[in-house]
C-alpha cells in the first residue's frame, strides 16, 4: 500500500461568526490498488468530526483518519522564515558585540601607547635627542588612529541599535503567531481504493476550525434625507494557518447555536427559607479587595471643477445567497487573511435608504438640539449588530452602536448637536403659599421654552419637558398651564411637543405646575 503526500492548498473559506470551514483541493496520479494519501499540515484546532472528503476520479474513499504529525521545527513557512531571521539577527548582534570589544581594546591600547610615548618623547626633546617634526607626525598619526577607532565604535553602537530594533520587531511578530510556532500539526490520512487502471484523483478536503470569525461594521453617510449604509465584514482569525486569496464567504449562520433545541426546566415554587449566617472567618484568612460634537450643514455647492464632475467611487457589494435560516455573502474579490488576528475588511452590502430628519431637545436637562435621523430598513438585508461610523454631509459625526436591523424595522441615528437651533428654558413664575382644604403648603412654577430655527431649511423640533409625579397621597400635582396642546403625554409626567419651524422662525411652549403638600409632610425631590 502506497502512502503518498498530497499538496492541497486552501481554495475556499466560509467564515461564521465564531468559526470557519476550510476547503482544500489537490490532485495526484495513482496506480491501481489501495493507497493512504496524507493531506497536511492541518491546524491543531480543527474539529475531527467535521472532516469531510470528496472529489473526482476512478477511486473509492474507504475512510479518513486525523492523526498528529510531530515535527522538529514548525512546518509553517512564514514562522520558519521569521525564526531564521531571528537567528540571523542574533548572530549579527553577537558579531557586532565582538567587533565593539575589539575596538574597545584597540582604543585602550592606543591610549596606553600615547601615555608611554608621551613621557619618552618629552625626555628626548628635553635632551635634544628627538626631532620635533617626527614627534608631531607621530602624535598626529596616533590621534587620527584613535579618532578612527572612536568613529568605528559609534558606528557599531548605531548598528547594534538598529539590529536590536529589528530583533524586537521579529520577536513581537513571532509572539503574535504563538500558536503557529508549535511544531506539531495534524494530518488527514485518506484511504483510497483505485480501480483497475491508473488514474488522476482529485480530492477535496473540508474541516471546521475555531479561532476565526467575522463581525459587522458600518459606514452611515447622510446627504440631505438620503442615507447610504455600507455594510462591512471584519474577518479575523488565529487558527494557525494563513488563508491565501481565495473564495471567501461570510455566513450569518451560527453552528454552535443550532446544535440543541431549547427546553424548559420545571418552574418550582417554595416557601422562603432563612439562610444560616456565615461562619466567622479568621482575620488572617480575610483578603482585602481594592478595589459634544458640533454639527454643521454643508454650504451650497459652488461651481464644480473638473475633478468634482467625475463619477464617485462606489463599493462593490457581495453576492447574497439566502438560505433557510441564514444568508451567505460572497465578496466581489478574493481576500487573504493571515493568522495574526488582524481585521480584514470585505464589503458585504450597500443599502440606500430614506431618512426622516428632526431635532430633539430636552431643555430641562440641556439646551442642546440634537439632530436625529429616523430610518426604516427598506432593503432585503437583516443588518447584524455592529458599530456604525456616522457621517453627515461629508463630516464625521461619531460612532454609534447599531442593533440588529431587520427589513421593515425602524431605527434612530443620532447625528450630533446643531447650534443653529437655539433652545432656552426660563422660570417665569414662582410662588409659595399656604394652601387650603387640608393641605399645608402650595408651590407653583411656570416655565417658558423658546425654540429658534437659524438654519436655512425648515426644521421639525421635538421638545421634551416633564411634570413631577407624586409617590405619596399627601402630595398632589396639578397642571396650571400647558401651551400649546402637547402631542403626547405619559403617566410618568413626560410632555412632548412637536414644532414645525420655518427658517428664522421662533416658537415657544409653556408649562405650569402646582404642588400641594399635606400637613406634617416634608417635600423631597422638588427642583426649579
Amino acid at each position: 500500500m502506497s502512502q503518498p503526500e498530497l499538496e492541497a492548498p486552501i481554495v475556499a473559506v466560509t467564515v461564521y461568526p465564531d468559526r470557519a470551514r476550510i476547503t482544500r483541493r489537490g490532485s495526484l496520479p495513482l496506480p491501481a490498488g489501495d493507497h493512504q494519501v496524507t493531506i497536511g499540515p492541518l491546524p491543531m484546532g480543527l474539529h475531527p468530526d467535521s472532516v469531510r472528503v470528496g472529489g473526482r476520479g476512478d477511486a473509492t474513499v474507504l475512510g479518513v483518519d486525523v492523526v498528529p504529525k510531530r515535527h522538529a521545527r514548525t512546518p509553517d513557512a512564514s514562522v520558519a522564515a521569521l525564526e531564521e531571521e531571528r537567528r540571523s539577527l542574533e548572530s549579527e548582534l553577537a558579531e557586532l558585540a565582538d567587533a565593539d570589544g575589539v575596538q574597545a581594546q584597540l582604543a585602550q591600547f592606543l591610549e596606553q601607547l600615547a601615555q608611554r610615548a608621551g613621557g619618552t618623547y618629552a625626555r628626548a626633546l628635553a635632551t635634544g635627542d628627538a626631532d620635533p617634526a617626527g614627534v608631531t607626525a607621530f602624535a598626529d598619526s596616533l590621534g587620527e588612529r584613535l579618532t578612527a577607532v572612536r568613529r568605528r565604535q559609534r558606528d557599531l553602537v548605531e548598528r547594534r541599535g538598529l539590529v536590536t530594533d529589528k530583533l524586537s520587531a521579529v520577536g513581537r511578530r513571532l509572539g503574535e503567531l504563538t500558536a503557529r510556532r508549535e511544531p506539531d500539526r495534524l494530518a488527514a490520512v485518506v484511504s483510497l481504493a483505485v480501480g483497475e487502471s491508473d488514474t488522476d484523483v482529485h480530492l477535496e478536503l473540508s474541516y471546521v476550525v475555531n479561532g476565526a470569525g467575522w463581525e459587522s461594521a458600518y459606514d452611515a453617510r447622510l446627504v440631505g434625507e438620503q442615507l447610504s449604509v455600507t455594510w462591512y465584514g471584519l474577518v479575523r482569525q488565529h487558527t494557525g494557518e494563513d488563508w491565501p486569496e481565495c473564495e471567501l464567504a461570510l455566513s450569518t449562520a451560527r453552528p454552535s447555536a443550532a446544535t440543541k433545541v431549547p427546553e424548559l426546566d420545571p418552574w418550582f415554587l417554595d416557601r422562603v427559607r432563612p439562610v444560616p449566617p456565615p461562619r466567622p472567618v479568621p482575620v488572617r484568612a480575610r483578603g482585602a479587595a481594592m478595589g459634544g460634537m458640533v454639527h454643521t450643514m454643508a454650504a451650497p455647492a459652488a461651481a464644480m471643477d473638473a475633478d468634482e464632475m467625475l463619477a464617485e467611487v462606489v463599493e462593490a457589494p457581495a453576492t447574497a445567497e439566502p438560505g433557510v435560516s441564514a444568508v451567505t455573502y460572497r465578496p466581489a474579490r478574493p481576500v487573504a487573511v493571515p493568522a495574526d488576528g488582524s481585521a480584514h475588511r470585505a464589503t458585504v452590502a450597500v443599502v440606500e435608504l430614506t431618512a426622516k430628519l428632526d431635532y430633539v431637545t430636552a431643555p430641562v436637562r440641556s439646551p442642546d438640539a440634537h439632530l436625529r435621523a429616523t430610518v426604516t430598513n427598506g432593503s432585503a438585508h437583516t443588518l447584524l449588530p455592529g458599530r456604525a461610523a456616522v457621517f453627515h454631509a461629508g463630516e464625521f459625526v461619531g460612532a454609534v452602536p447599531l442593533p440588529v436591523w431587520a427589513p421593515g424595522e425602524e431605527v434612530e441615528l443620532a447625528l450630533g448637536v446643531d447650534d443653529r437651533v437655539r433652545v432656552e428654558r426660563k422660570l417665569v413664575r414662582r410662588t409659595a403659599a399656604k394652601a387650603a382644604l387640608g393641605f399645608a403648603r402650595r408651590r407653583e412654577a411656570e416655565y417658558r421654552t423658546t425654540v429658534a430655527n437659524h438654519t436655512p431649511l425648515p426644521a421639525r423640533v421635538t421638545v421634551l419637558d416633564q411634570l413631577p409625579v407624586s409617590r405619596d397621597d399627601q402630595i398632589t400635582v396639578r397642571e396650571t398651564r400647558v401651551e400649546p396642546e402637547p402631542a403626547e403625554r405619559t403617566e410618568m409626567g413626560v410632555v412632548t411637543w412637536r414644532l414645525e419651524l420655518a427658517p428664522g422662525e421662533t416658537k415657544e411652549v409653556r408649562l405650569g405646575v402646582r404642588v400641594e403638600v399635606g400637613k406634617n409632610v416634608e417635600l423631597a425631590g422638588w427642583r426649579e
